[in-house]
């Protein structure tokens, strides 16, 4: 992802200085008061302080209250996660969200319509992150659920403590959504008619669901969870900008609004060909397959390379 993000950015930063001062002069479907916005933003910041305190004081299970924990109890869509634990899937399920926290702002500022209101665009950011921090603490620090790794024998010091009890709702899937599908809902206003709306909404799809079966992956959430989690982020994520819209940025004319068959369509391939990623992924990750590097000449001479896929019988 980052690998193709170096183009993109490359691209956009080589817009002449006449489309920057067109794109400052351009109108904002947007309508934000900063004396109205910002005390909602301090509120909701008070919400996910008092949500973090909740969590901190959650009460800590006792050790045998653990060692009695059955799988056979959670319920079947859930089942299969239950007790599996791996520290380097969490890396990289912690790599793969707070980047993209970072990278969604960064990547707005160079959209050229954005970039004469990024303002504007950037406090209505911190106003949906808010959103979602503020439900996400209140429903974790009041919601008690053991994570996946406690019903097997993994976890190390991570078995103790209130953390432990904090499997729903997915929050990272949760944060990862709402600033993914910001970023298109973003997109889609600053750009009506754009040819790439349906990626970009794939796109705003895919990467939560990278990010889910990483925290599956590692043990630290159920699949319904982080279902929770995907639902919560991309309903903030679409609704805060969607609430601010001006009357001149909706277009009353477009059946479904602005194109919303472009953006479903979008959202459809880009989860399926998520989860289709990390089928393969898993697939080839798997105890009985391995990846082998090949190359040599074929019988006219030319060279080849490539992988080979192998399976011992």
């Amino acid at each position: 992802m980052q690998r193709l993000a170096v183009p993109v950015l490359a691209g956009l930063l080589g817009l002449g200085p006449a489309m920057a001062a067109l794109a400052q002069q351009a109108p904002s479907p947007y309508q934000t008061r900063f004396v109205l916005e910002a005390p909602i933003t301090l509120g909701l910041a008070g919400l996910s302080a008092t949500g973090l305190y909740l969590v901190q004081h959650k009460r800590v299970a006792p050790a045998a209250e653990l060692a009695a924990l059955d799988r056979a109890r959670v319920p079947g869509l859930d089942r299969f996660s239950a007790g599996t634990y791996s520290a380097r899937a969490q890396a990289t399920s912690d790599a793969l969200c707070y980047s993209t926290l970072v990278l969604v702002p960064a990547l707005l500022a160079f959209d050229a319509p954005v970039h004469g209101r990024y303002g504007q665009v950037a406090g209505l950011y911190l106003e949906t992150m808010a959103t979602t921090a503020a439900i996400f603490t209140l429903t974790v620090g009041t919601v008690y659920r053991y994570r996946p790794y406690l019903y097997g024998a993994a976890g190390g010091s991570r078995r103790s403590g209130a953390v432990a009890a904090n499997s729903f709702f997915g929050g990272h899937v949760a944060h990862t959504a709402t600033a993914t599908f910001f970023a298109a809902q973003i997109f889609h206003d600053f750009n009506p008619g754009s040819r790439v709306q349906p990626y970009v909404w794939g796109a705003a799809a895919a990467v939560p669901v990278v990010v889910a079966y990483f925290r599956i992956k590692a043990g630290k959430h159920f699949l319904t969870d982080n279902l929770v989690g995907y639902a919560v982020g991309a309903t903030v994520g679409v609704l805060v900008p969607r609430l601010h819209r001006t009357a001149a940025g909706y277009d009353g004319a477009a059946l479904p609004p602005q194109h919303f068959a472009d953006a479903l369509i979008g959202c459809a391939v880009g989860a399926t060909a998520g989860v289709a990623v990390l089928h393969f992924y898993k697939k080839l990750h798997g105890k009985d397959l391995s990846l082998t590097p090949i190359q040599g000449l074929n019988v006219n001479g030319y060279a080849y390379g490539g992988v080979r896929l192998t399976r011992p019988l």
